[in-house]
């Protein structure tokens, strides 16, 4: 049984999930959990402006299912292991 405060996360989690758009960002970012992947290698992959790429990536990170790293003018994504680990744990 888990509390309600794990409860309150594993929704953000899932909600931030829950779009099409950020479930397919997150699976190319976690693809490989020991890369970092570009942002700039979205738009062209899921055929969607950079803001709009720009949007679901925040949303994946206030959930704190990724980080970002900036270098230059782009950020290089990456799975965040431990939230990874959380939702496999729940999921199993």
């Amino acid at each position: 049984m888990f509390t309600q405060n794990d409860a309150a996360r594993l929704a953000q989690v899932f909600a931030a999930l829950g779009d099409p758009i950020r479930l397919k960002l997150f699976t190319l970012i976690a693809r490989d959990p020991s890369q970092e992947v570009c942002a700039c290698s979205f738009v062209d992959e899921l055929q969607r402006s950079q803001p709009t790429i720009s949007h679901h990536l925040k949303i994946l990170r206030e959930a704190a299912l990724i980080t970002g790293t900036k270098r230059g003018t782009w950020i290089w994504y990456s799975v965040n292991a431990d939230a990874l680990s959380e939702v496999r744990e729940f999921l199993s």
